[in-house]
């Protein structure tokens, strides 16, 4: 596979793409895209300037009449063609998915792209469930009904952790729904942005449908986001470029969706199965090497089952398998860069001294000293206002804490400004139920952590901001409301219009 798929081949012509074709960027700097795994190179490229985002835009924005004003069945059978032109290259789409994120290729082939496909597949079919409130007489004079209709053209920028999935998750529902779209992934991420822009060509979507721009957050993604066409921005990142983006977007009044940070909490009652409990705990904290907003990150855990449930969870993490994300045994990848590496490891050194880190804690050496590579963590007896509890570490490092009563574990459940998504570990179907009552979070799991579906929202609250991806729910942040209401009176001078002047 990795053979016959030659990333410098492939995109030789650059890396952005516009109006149907690949082209070199104009803002005379290069980026190169590093395989974390090695170190090596594995495609330099010239990154976007603003004359490029511009040329994208107005791509989208020629596309848009024609788009917008298809048939839902149009709409629907590109992207239904779509999704099988994605089947049918699923093997490139997860190397080059693990070449340039490092993360295992069994996560890739099973997860990422298979999830990529059925999310396709589920907005072909919500294109033709666009629907808004039936026609009625609500005045008693009138009619009335609500259409959805498209926005315009859509600014996204995509985060580097999940490259392939969060550039579906944004141009979906966009694209679905009658708009055009220009997308910024990641400067470390681009390869399988550029491949979906490239897929959905071969399936028959109109150019300048899709568009992609590869280039720095200050030059090319925030003057996309100020960009005066662009009517709507979503933004999946960190909470702190997420507020520069509200800014800018705010300046122009236009459409904002944010999925942000998240510190995801992981609730284990005493009655829970212990070793569900930490077998769910090892997965939602090491997936993708912890590089996900979703991923269980402090687990707090009923006294009378803390000790054991550390213990457990340290033994299944010392069977982790570290390597080559290419090889058939390997569980665990390198994180993305190694200056991401270096942030995580220094999270756990500073924690060395108020809090035991129980294993892990280590950058491997060996054949694996190339890679930015870091081993599962385990970290206990830290304080709940500590930074490894507080701070989105975004690396494999779960901590765990104690509570006693149920009320205090939900409260420092609660205790974080993120609400992203949380866990409730329970055998109790009343105290599972209050659990996700009373979890400030997007998402609740109970007996369960990670999982996702193409058909349930996500999205979070508070500094995990606002807005959902996926789901029919997404249409709400991509479509326009519009209330049509017709007299049914024919009636010249109304009653209503003595308000304003003459007698009744």
């Amino acid at each position: 596979m990795g053979n016959r798929f030659q990333v410098r081949d492939r995109f030789a012509e650059g890396a952005q793409y516009i109006d149907g074709r690949l082209r070199h960027g104009t803002s005379g700097q290069s980026h190169t895209v590093v395989d974390p795994a090695t170190g090596d190179e594995v495609l330099t490229y010239e990154l976007a300037g603003t004359a490029d985002v511009d040329a994208a835009v107005a791509a989208a924005k020629r596309a848009f009449p024609a788009w917008s004003g298809a048939t839902p069945g149009e709409r629907s059978d590109a992207l239904h063609r779509l999704a099988a032109v994605l089947a049918e290259e699923a093997e490139d789409f997860a190397y080059a998915e693990s070449l340039q994120c490092g993360k295992p290729l069994k996560l890739s082939t099973e997860f990422d792209v298979p999830g990529t496909i059925d999310n396709t597949a589920f907005f072909a079919g919500a294109a033709r469930h666009l629907q808004g409130q039936a026609a009625a007489e609500y005045s008693g004079d009138h009619t009335s009904f609500v259409r959805r209709e498209a926005i315009g053209v859509v600014g996204s920028i995509a985060p580097w952790n999940y490259p392939l999935q969060m550039a579906a998750w944004k141009i979906l529902p966009a694209v679905a729904a009658g708009n055009t779209i220009v997308l910024k992934p990641a400067e470390l991420t681009p390869l399988t942005s550029l491949m979906f822009a490239q897929a959905a060509r071969r399936a028959g979507l109109p150019d300048g449908v899709i568009n992609i721009v590869t280039g720095a957050g200050r030059e090319a993604g925030e003057h996309l986001v100020g960009h005066p066409d662009v009517v709507m921005t979503s933004f999946t990142g960190s909470t702190a470029v997420g507020k520069r983006v509200a800014e800018i977007a705010t300046a122009t009044v236009k459409r904002l969706h944010l999925e942000l940070g998240g510190k995801a909490p992981f609730l284990v009652f005493d009655d829970a199965d212990l070793e569900a409990a930490a077998h769910g705990a090892v997965a939602a904290s090491l997936i993708n090497t912890g590089q996900d907003c979703t991923a269980a990150t402090r687990a707090y855990v009923q006294r009378p089952l803390h000790d054991a449930f550390v213990a457990r969870v340290a033994e299944l993490m010392e069977t982790v398998r570290l390597g080559d994300p290419f090889a058939a045994g390997t569980d665990l990848g390198p994180l993305v860069s190694h200056a991401h590496r270096d942030r995580v490891a220094g999270f756990v050194e500073r924690a060395r001294a108020y809090a035991t880190v129980v294993t892990g804690g280590e950058i491997p050496g060996g054949g694996l000293a190339a890679g930015a590579y870091y081993r599962p963590t385990l970290i206990s007896g830290a304080s709940q206002d500590s930074e490894v509890v507080q701070s989105e570490i975004f690396g494999p490092v779960l901590v765990v804490l104690p509570f006693d009563t149920d009320d205090e574990g939900i409260a420092l459940a609660n205790d974080t400004p993120y609400g992203l998504a949380a866990s409730a570990w329970s055998r109790d179907l009343y105290r599972a139920n209050r659990a996700t009552r009373e979890i400030k979070a997007g998402c609740v799991w109970v007996n369960d952590h990670i999982p996702i579906i193409s058909e349930m929202p996500h999205g979070g609250s508070k500094a995990s901001g606002y807005g959902k991806d996926m789901s029919s729910y997404s249409f709400e942040e991509y479509t326009q409301v519009k209330h049509v209401m017709y007299d049914n009176t024919a009636v010249a001078a109304k009653d209503w219009h003595r308000t304003v002047f003459g007698d009744r």
